[in-house]
Order: structure tokens, then C-alpha cells, then sequence
């Protein structure tokens, strides 16, 4: 069970209304970068690192993961709507994605690429903290 305490003390603390903020900001920011070609998720990151050398620790590390799954959404953004990936983990999202954008229905397209990356991060986390492992 001690897990699982840790588990709701790191969510108590990232849903501070601050922090929400952070992940707010480095979200669109990530978007952002993700949508221009040739920089992915870790470059982008790492260009905006200096971006939290002044702030807290806890909301820098909050808004550089922001900023990382930002930019991985940014690269499906270009795959469904312009068949362009912006990195190799975007290549298999043109496919289909495309494909459905063109008989119109990007939104559908983007909503199932954005719903399983949010459903395939949780099982990550709780794989990752609730594991007998660990």
C-alpha cells in the first residue's frame, strides 16, 4: 500500500492549481514544437530546458514532460493532417490517420491518437509504481 500513498501524494501535488498552469503552458508550447519538422520531443525539450532554471523544481520537471508530450502530439498533428511525421514515432499514425482526414474525419482521427496515448501513459504509470518489483 505504500505504493499506492506515494501514488496519490505525487497526484496531490502535480494538481495544484500552479502546477496545472505549468502543464498548461508546456503543453501548447510542446504542440508547438512539435509541429515543426525536424525537431522532436527530446530536442525541443532540450531547447527549452533554460526555460526552468529559475523555477521551482517541481513544476520544471512538471513542465518539461509537458513540453515532451506536447511535441509527441505535435508529430501526430502533421501525420493525420498533412502526412508529413514529424518523428519516426508519428510515422505509423499516417497510415490511418491520414487516410480518415481524408474522407473527413480528421477529428476522429486526432481524438483516438490523443484518447490511446493518454490511455497507454496511464497503464504505464501504474505498471511502472504498482509493480511487485519495485
Amino acid at each position: 500500500m505504500d505504493a499506492f500513498d506515494l501514488l496519490l501524494g505525487g497526484f496531490a501535488t502535480a494538481l495544484q492549481p500552479a502546477n496545472l498552469l505549468f502543464a498548461l503552458i508546456g503543453g501548447i508550447v510542446g504542440t508547438l514544437i512539435g509541429i515543426l519538422p525536424g525537431i522532436g520531443p527530446v530536442a525541443g525539450t532540450a531547447l527549452l530546458l533554460p526555460l526552468t532554471f529559475k523555477m521551482d523544481a517541481i513544476a520544471a520537471i512538471i513542465m518539461l514532460t509537458s513540453i515532451y508530450y506536447g511535441a509527441m502530439y505535435g508529430g501526430t498533428l502533421t501525420s493525420v493532417l498533412v502526412n508529413v511525421p514529424g518523428e519516426a514515432a508519428s510515422a505509423i499514425t499516417c497510415l490511418d490517420g491520414h487516410a480518415m482526414a481524408r474522407r473527413g474525419r480528421a477529428g476522429a482521427a486526432l481524438a483516438i491518437a490523443a484518447i490511446g496515448s493518454f490511455v497507454g501513459g496511464l497503464i504505464a504509470v501504474a505498471g511502472s509504481c504498482c509493480s511487485p518489483n519495485r
